[in-house]
């Protein structure tokens, strides 16, 4: 386990790189460039040419490309295009919204998706098991964006009961110490952010959960039934040992190595499906803001997002991976 410890470290900043010029590349094969979008207002040429040789953008392609690694080594992300803001500040304020956003999401998936599929497994063939297929099915089919909207018009506009934009109402004074909602209300004393930030959050959370959950159910379903008949299953019964115990000692823990790895692979999607959440629910996330600027061509903020998003994914696959070792002591020596 250490050795694959060390390995993974070793590639993580080549992994960043790759994701990094891919991001690079992209951006300035795309139709329009940031020159012209910044300067379409401008009607001076000489101004117009000042501002585009100020940001490096009348230099070749490959000296851009070297100054912006040459930025990287340096974990210098650069200035917003269009802000002129630190792109490090702009995260700062961006990607603990998202992360709130995923572990919530996260929580309602691996709740429900692990709930729905174990009981699937226990009535197979019967009744509930069907029902919970048809859901999980119906669940992992539907677009995010559209059930996003469906969740808006029943709970916001019908019902009224949840609100349907943003991360806190517009009079709730929040001065950010961590940017974590959780963390800050904890520090402050302001236990009543935390109901605020929860009625915003449920909806994009929801949107989430509910759509990758029914993937979790389905592969919960399978793993538990696979355990169920393998031999030491069976020997353990004979022996007499009650069905609990069974089931906690020897089911779920052989059924929770494939849990864990759809957890992991299915947090990490939740990070891009976060994007189309943050759209949908004008919550002020990474993923709006990344998205914000494409648009702008704002190559720092993409960049600097990119990188952010992808060391996360990166690092939540390899906690993934560390804790095989704790569910299964017979990889700790591999």
């Amino acid at each position: 386990m250490g050795r694959t410890l060390t390995t993974r470290l070793l590639m993580l900043p080549l992994l960043l790189w790759g994701v990094v010029t891919l991001v690079f590349i992209l951006l300035r094969v795309l139709p329009g460039d940031a020159a012209t979008l910044l300067t379409v207002q401008v009607q001076s040429q000489t101004v117009r040419d000042q501002i585009v040789a100020e940001l490096g953008l009348d230099r070749p392609l490959i000296e851009q490309y070297a100054l912006f690694l040459g930025d990287m080594l340096r974990f210098d992300m650069g200035v917003s295009y269009i802000s002129g803001r630190p792109v490090t500040e702009l995260l700062w304020r961006s990607v603990p919204v998202t992360v709130e956003l995923a572990v919530m999401s996260a929580l309602i998936m691996g709740v429900l998706g692990v709930s729905t599929g174990m009981l699937a497994a226990a009535f197979r063939g019967r009744w509930p098991d069907l029902l919970i297929r048809s859901v999980a099915t119906i669940l992992f089919s539907v677009p995010w964006f559209w059930l996003g909207i469906l969740l808006i018009v029943i709970f916001s506009v019908h019902l009224g009961w949840l609100p349907s934009f943003g991360r806190l109402p517009p009079q709730v004074d929040y001065q950010p110490i961590t940017n974590f909602v959780v963390i800050d209300a904890i520090l402050t004393g302001r236990p009543g952010l935390i109901g605020h930030w929860l009625a915003h959050i449920l909806l994009p959370a929801l949107t989430v959960g509910l759509t990758t959950a029914g993937f979790v159910t389905r592969i919960t379903r399978t793993a538990f039934l696979e355990t169920m008949v393998e031999d030491y299953v069976r020997t353990a019964r004979m022996k007499g040992m009650g069905s609990w115990r069974v089931f906690w000692m020897h089911v779920f823990r052989n059924a929770a190595l494939a849990i864990v790895t759809i957890f992991g692979l299915m947090f990490g999607a939740m990070l891009g499906g976060s994007v189309i959440a943050e759209v949908v629910f004008s919550y002020p996330g990474v993923g709006r803001q990344m998205i914000d600027a494409i648009f702008q061509r704002d190559y720092p903020v993409v960049q600097g997002g990119a990188l952010v998003v992808a060391g996360l994914y990166i690092l939540v696959n390899l906690a993934t991976d560390l804790s095989y070792a704790l569910i299964d002591p017979r990889l700790r020596a591999s």
